[in-house]
Order: C-alpha cells, then structure tokens, then sequence
C-alpha cells in the first residue's frame, strides 16, 4: 500500500512540475535538494517528509492537496 502511494504522489508531482514546464533539476533547486532525490520522489521510490511536500507545493504554486489526491 505504501508503495501505491508513494507512486501517486510521485505522478502528482511530476505532472504538476510538467505543467509548471520545469526540469527535476529546477524544480530541486527551487526546493533545495538534489535533483536525485526528485527523481526517486516522482518515481516513488523514496518517501518524502510532510514537509517537503509542502514546499514543493509552495514552490509549483499548488494548494498541498493537489499532490496529495487519490492517495
């Protein structure tokens, strides 16, 4: 189950940052932390802090429930 969600929110993410027409690498500097890590986010392979979360929200000008739907 944790694996299913991590990979929603991984998709969310990436959408949102699609839509945003940012690279991982700009949208991981704009959030201060390494390009890997948002690849293994939007892959759902690691599982982000609450907080982060909230700041890539912050950061792709998203209310914090746009990334966390369907989870």
């Amino acid at each position: 189950m944790k694996d299913t969600k991590n990979k929603i929110l991984g998709l969310n993410i990436k959408a949102e940052r699609n839509r945003k027409n940012l690279t991982q690498f700009q949208l991981a500097e704009l959030v201060e932390i390494s390009e890997s890590t948002i690849s293994l986010i939007e892959r759902g392979l690691q599982t982000p802090s609450i907080f982060l979360v909230y700041n890539i929200a912050k950061v792709l000008m998203i209310d914090i429930n746009e990334l966390l739907k369907d989870i």
